[in-house]
């Protein structure tokens, strides 16, 4: 009698609380209350939303409950930080208490996907859900016997695009191909289950993406933009939010943890429940450099080690005021504009604005990023000025600075894009420089050897132009040593040509001849 009531499957936990007891008592797992980083999620937040359909499936009265859920989520973590193994319960708590449900795994590689396939077979080997097992488990699949099922998919269009199921769980979507991804956004569809204890129950489809992020602007950074929207959950946590209850005694005054500047001595909260150990933390801490810390354990921000321009940061180098006596700055409100210009037609023309303070600090105000768009166009705006009040009054600049293959004749036209610029009326400054050169002036203002602050800063309007900056890199190969050009570089090049005709030696040319 005793063997067959175990063999009964649980009944359906109606409010959070219950479903934190079932995991302690037939899982063994316990979990913090807590984020211990301000915005930070607590992970087991993320498997309530996962769980009760974004709290739409939550007793009434219960904190989390939601009458107009969100279901998609995506899970930004430190490594280490348990999101796999998470995955893994949530798909766990899907496949026992929600009859009939189809979960996939994708992951980041065939190899990413079985991690949590191991994690997901661990807890099925515990007696209180082995029986639950029907038939063998494969390196690909598993059955329990009320019909719920949980498969491995490959990372291919083919193979996302033949799936119908109710969850799917992304795991390290920063590896993604952005078409898988997109292919996957596709493949889920709603049903009802008979759930044991809850009768009835709708199962929504949604999408789950759980990754690190590594890459300024890569794809993680982009679902989790896209989050900020409302389209998606985020759940973000770092170290500090999964470390275990600290026993160590430390102070501020003491200088003998090396992670009381994260801290703050927080770990020692009774509350503090996580699975990473404090001697593991300290241990990582001291193997990595600052931006690897951040970006991988911290969950910060991306790290940029193989930016161009590793120096721009958005937090010292954006801002919102213009250079005026108003902001207290050197100079005077009517500070004369002065141009950068990167030439294309398919690809995107970019024109920049800017001035320059009495200081000698260089202020991007303005943007232009225009595709298929003939040069008459551009110039007609260069020579009308920016075109929002905010920018100032409307004017021509005192010069542009663009790139000097611009000297080169049109096959169609017979003329330059440089001397049809110089017969319109403007000065333009072609100087020659090598490549390495001028991002080395980019650099020289962004975080100047001599110290003293930036002597650039680009206004937040300038969107595109942050973006490059953040985004221009060079290839993994480090054999190679020019960027990559993937349409990051426009923005940049437009900059470079405008710095490197400001801050090296120059002959201005103007008139209506042909060069």
């Amino acid at each position: 009698m005793e063997e067959s009531q175990e063999r009964v499957m649980p009944s359906w936990p109606r409010r959070a609380a219950d479903l934190r007891a079932w995991l302690s008592e037939a899982a063994g797992l316990e979990f913090g209350e807590s984020a211990m980083e301000p915005g930070h999620a607590a992970p087991f937040e993320y498997l309530v939303h996962a769980f009760y359909e974004g709290g739409g499936l939550l007793d009434a009265d219960d904190p989390a409950f939601s009458q107009m859920p969100t279901v998609d989520a995506v899970v930004w973590a430190n490594r280490g930080g348990g999101k796999t193994f998470l995955g893994a319960v949530a798909t766990l708590a899907d496949l026992v208490f929600k009859p009939g449900i189809e979960v996939r795994i994708l992951g980041g590689s065939l190899e990413q996907s079985k991690r949590m396939h191991a994690h997901l077979r661990s807890l099925l080997d515990r007696p209180q859900f082995a029986w639950m097992v029907d038939g063998k488990i494969t390196d690909r699949r598993v059955r329990l016997y009320n019909g719920s099922s949980v498969e491995l998919l490959a990372q291919s269009q083919t193979s996302v695009r033949g799936t119908r199921v109710q969850k799917l769980r992304c795991d390290e979507i920063e590896l993604f191909d952005p078409d898988v991804w997109e292919a996957a956004q596709l493949v889920t569809r709603s049903i009802t289950v008979d759930a044991v204890g809850r009768g009835p129950t709708l199962v929504r489809g949604s999408v789950e993406a759980l990754s690190t992020m590594h890459r300024p602007y890569g794809l993680m950074q982009k679902v989790v933009d896209e989050a900020a929207s409302g389209s998606r959950r985020l759940f973000r946590w770092g170290v500090l939010d999964v470390l275990e209850r600290c026993e160590l005694e430390c102070h501020s005054d003491a200088g003998d943890c090396d992670l009381w500047i994260e801290c703050a001595g927080r770990a020692h909260r009774p509350e503090q429940a996580g699975h990473v150990r404090v001697e593991d933390a300290i241990g990582l801490k001291g193997r990595v450099g600052e931006a690897s810390w951040e970006a991988e354990m911290l969950c910060r921000r991306p790290q940029r080690s193989d930016c161009v321009l590793p120096e721009f940061d958005v937090r010292v180098h954006v801002v919102d005021r213009d250079p005026s006596p108003a902001s207290d700055l050197p100079g005077s409100g009517e500070l004369p504009w002065v141009c950068g210009m990167d030439f294309g037609f398919r690809s995107p023309t970019v024109v920049l604005w800017a001035q320059v303070d009495a200081s000698g600090v260089l202020w991007v105000q303005a943007e232009r990023v225009e595709a298929e768009v003939v040069l008459d166009e551009h110039i007609d705006a260069i020579r009308r000025g920016p075109m929002t009040q905010s920018y100032g009054p409307p004017a021509a600049p005192l010069w542009v600075g663009v790139d000097p293959a611009g000297r080169q004749r049109s096959d169609q036209t017979g003329v330059s894009a440089v001397s049809a610029m110089r017969s319109a009326g403007l000065r333009v400054r072609d100087k020659r420089v090598r490549m390495a050169q001028g991002l080395n002036l980019l650099r020289a203002r962004l975080r100047p050897a001599a110290g003293g602050g930036p002597r650039m800063f680009v206004h937040r309007r300038c969107a595109r132009l942050i973006e490059c900056l953040e985004r221009y890199h060079y290839p993994q190969d480090p054999r190679s040593l020019e960027p990559v050009k993937d349409g990051h570089d426009h923005a940049v090049d437009a900059l470079r040509y405008l710095v490197q005709n400001l801050d090296s030696g120059f002959a201005t040319k103007s008139g209506s001849y042909i060069g």
